[in-house]
């Protein structure tokens, strides 16, 4: 049972970095007017509401870490946010099902809206730059719209991956008893 959570949390973390590495290299070439997706998001929204909060919550941890070292200007800053995400997707676990797509596009759709508005929040408006309608409109909304067309590719990848982690975590349990 020990070495199926060993293998669990090594995939989870070769998905944290190859999400990273994506978004930093191959989607930094893709940007469509200067806006990229947020895979990390989706990583962290995905895991939270298959997982649960604390898996949610440890993900989002590591993920916002890594954007923290790399774009963040104060570190822990996008942590603490994408560790919130991680365990509000994560209270939504009881009511997600595998075959029904909509809960978990609004989830991911619904935090990268308040990722980009918490972003705003503290980067722009705490600065003086109160041109939250501009924010907003070639920001927020394309970066959501973004987002949501690579979670329509991504998210069934991720699915792909649980569903072989728990079919391995049963297979182990079935074992013991």
């Amino acid at each position: 049972m020990k070495k199926i959570k060993i293998k669990r949390g090594v995939i989870t973390a070769v998905l944290i970095f190859a999400c990273y590495l994506l978004q930093c290299t191959v989607f930094s070439s893709l940007e469509l007017a200067g806006i990229k997706p947020n895979l990390m998001i989706i990583l962290t929204s995905s895991i939270g509401f298959m997982r649960g909060s604390k898996e949610g919550m440890l993900v989002g941890f590591f993920s916002g870490l890594l954007i923290d070292i790399q774009f963040g200007s104060i570190i822990g800053m996008y942590a603490l946010i994408y560790l919130l995400t991680g365990y509000v997707n994560g209270l939504f676990m009881q009511m997600y099902y595998d075959e029904d797509i909509k809960l978990p596009l609004f989830l991911i759709a619904a935090s990268e809206f308040v990722f980009g508005l918490v972003v705003y929040f503290f980067m722009f408006m705490l600065r003086s730059e109160f041109y939250f309608w501009f924010y907003l409109n070639h920001i927020i909304i394309p970066e959501l719209i973004y987002t949501i067309v690579i979670t329509l590719g991504l998210y069934p990848l991720i699915l792909f991956i649980n569903h072989r982690l728990e079919a391995e975590e049963k297979r182990s349990a079935s074992k013991f008893v």
